[in-house]
């Protein structure tokens, strides 16, 4: 079996590596249009559940990541200025570089050397492969060859994805109130000195706010404004960080 990987991101990394430990004779290519420490964001979020399929399944891969994760019992919900804590929900995190690098370093020791700066252009680049598995992203090169049946509609809400140098003790949820409408922040710990800052807002409070027409630094400054109560004087840190919709 020819197989092609395109992306070289977590989800492309990972079946490479199990598909080449489960067959050793498989050509495997895995090619990627960035180069290897490109990522977006900052925090992977993985489930007390989902950490423990993986153990049971593969626990090398388990073992490997575990030890660079920052793990919490319990959710917090701060509605209105109160904390509301949810316990027994365990949840772990990795900042998404480390994540990368230690699934690059998996797929290095079945042989995987994936070739960076190489991007799929045209379906022309498929031609050849008995399996092609496409990992390239939410704006797939691949998944546009071909109409397979699927639609992706965006939703209205508007987030920026942001890091902050306070770590948070729990996955938290936190609401604020201003004048031109209500904010929502998803914030955790993904090392002990960094945390994930996801900043969200609906559409019109977006545009109430005048968000529409800031560029990348003057959104950050708004954003530490809005939620300086809970940064407690913790700046925040932009990767790419412009507003998007989740489709």
């Amino acid at each position: 079996m020819k197989v092609l990987v395109a992306g070289a991101g977590p989800a492309g990394l990972y079946f490479a590596y199990l598909a080449k430990r489960a067959h050793p004779d498989w050509p495997i290519e895995v090619v990627e249009q960035n180069p290897w420490d490109a990522t977006f964001g900052f925090g992977v979020v993985f489930s007390e559940r989902a950490l423990d399929f993986l153990r049971g399944d593969d626990p090398q891969t388990y073992d490997l990541i575990t030890p660079a994760m920052q793990v919490w019992s319990d959710l917090t919900v701060v509605h209105r200025g109160v904390p509301v804590l949810v316990d027994g929900i365990g949840f772990a995190a990795i900042g998404r570089l480390a994540f990368l690098r230690l699934l690059q370093r998996q797929a290095q020791s079945v042989g995987i050397q994936p070739e960076f700066r190489r991007a799929v252009q045209s379906a022309d680049a498929l031609e050849g492969y008995d399996l092609v598995v496409a990992a390239d992203g939410a704006n797939s090169t691949v998944r546009g060859t071909a109409d397979f049946g699927t639609s992706v509609t965006p939703l209205t809400n508007k987030f920026a994805w942001y890091g902050t140098t306070k770590p948070f003790r729990t996955l938290t949820q936190t609401f604020v109130q201003t004048e031109h409408g209500s904010f929502n922040a998803h914030h955790y710990r993904h090392a002990p000195d960094m945390s994930t800052f996801v900043f969200e807002c609906d559409a019109a409070t977006w545009q109430r706010a005048g968000l529409a027409s800031m560029g990348e630094s003057e959104t950050l400054a708004y954003c530490e404004r809005v939620f300086a109560e809970t940064l407690e004087g913790h700046r925040l840190v932009s990767n790419n960080s412009i507003w998007r919709k989740f489709p």
